[in-house]
């Protein structure tokens, strides 16, 4: 009793940092692992240019359509370049799109539902209208109709998925707003005659943060999944930047029989690291939410 005792203080000795990845490691294995499948693919597009062995679109036809094999670990395309090289470049356009579509959705969705939580009344009524407007639409027809418009490329699908999730996640913040607002600290900080922006950034959102981070890292795989399917379809990143849904539309689709490798290696990239991201957020949302911890914390 006296060591678990003596180790339970060590980790909160060391800091809420590690008391965090302790309850993480042992109590969420899945998002755990998740969490360390995002970190190598994060690890992974920060530093493609080092860790590619050659240029994305270096091709080479004595090479083509090659096996994987030690030269190249992923095989090759039909014009000779590597797959793996055009997998990591692939996982660097992912991050990019991927944090910035859910950064710029986050941004909109806690505007719009701190807002229209905090400020209630016919505000509320007439936003959430909107809101449901927008939702009733679906995603995939606007946004092939804005991508059409706007024309494909990197910054045009992180704008359109941003505001579409965006305006899509403001309920979420919503609804914390509304039950943190009730509480006698806000209305303390009411009576006393604080500014409502005041009221807003030190004591609202401070309380409804980890259901902002939450939707941010839930939104990061949505993103990425949504780009793939874009450009699956072209609308998405075009040519020859190796986007893993382009590279799955492009060679991969033609060539599926005869070298099977050209969809198998952005699939299966793709497929793990959405699980992987879906499996740290669900953890993340029963670490941060008390009432999801346990009656021993």
């Amino acid at each position: 009793m006296t060591v678990l005792v003596q180790t339970e203080s060590s980790f909160r000795e060391r800091g809420p940092v590690m008391g965090f990845l302790r309850r993480l490691f042992l109590g969420k294995p899945l998002g755990a692992a998740g969490a360390i499948i995002f970190a190598i693919f994060l690890f992974c597009g920060l530093f493609a240019d080092l860790l590619a062995p050659y240029g994305y679109n270096q091709v080479d036809p004595v090479n083509r359509l090659k096996p994987p094999s030690l030269a190249f670990p992923f095989g090759t395309d039909n014009l000779g370049r590597d797959v793996l090289s055009r997998v990591l470049y692939g996982a660097q356009l992912s991050v990019i799109i991927g944090f910035c579509g859910a950064a710029l959705a986050t941004v909109v969705s806690v505007f719009v539902g701190v807002l229209s939580g905090y400020l209630g009344g016919k505000f509320d009524i007439v936003v959430q209208r909107l809101v449901d407007a927008w939702m009733s639409f679906p995603d995939l027809v606007i946004l092939i109709v804005v991508v059409s418009v706007l024309g494909p490329g990197m910054w045009q699908v992180i704008v359109v998925l941003g505001f579409l999730y965006g305006i899509g996640g403001s309920r979420i913040i919503r609804g914390a707003v509304i039950s943190v607002r009730e509480n006698t600290y806000v209305h303390a900080a009411q009576s006393i005659g604080a500014p409502m922006a005041r009221v807003l950034i030190f004591h609202v959102l401070p309380n409804v943060m980890p259901t902002v981070i939450v939707l941010f890292t839930m939104r990061v795989g949505a993103v990425i999944l949504v780009e793939a399917g874009l450009s699956f379809l072209g609308l998405g990143i075009p040519p020859p930047a190796p986007s893993w849904g382009g590279m799955l539309t492009g060679s991969g689709r033609t060539f599926m029989y005869l070298a099977p490798w050209l969809a198998l290696a952005p699939g299966i990239c793709l497929t793990l690291v959405v699980y992987g991201i879906n499996m740290f957020g669900d953890a993340l949302r029963d670490l941060l939410d008390p009432r999801l911890r346990g009656g021993r914390h």
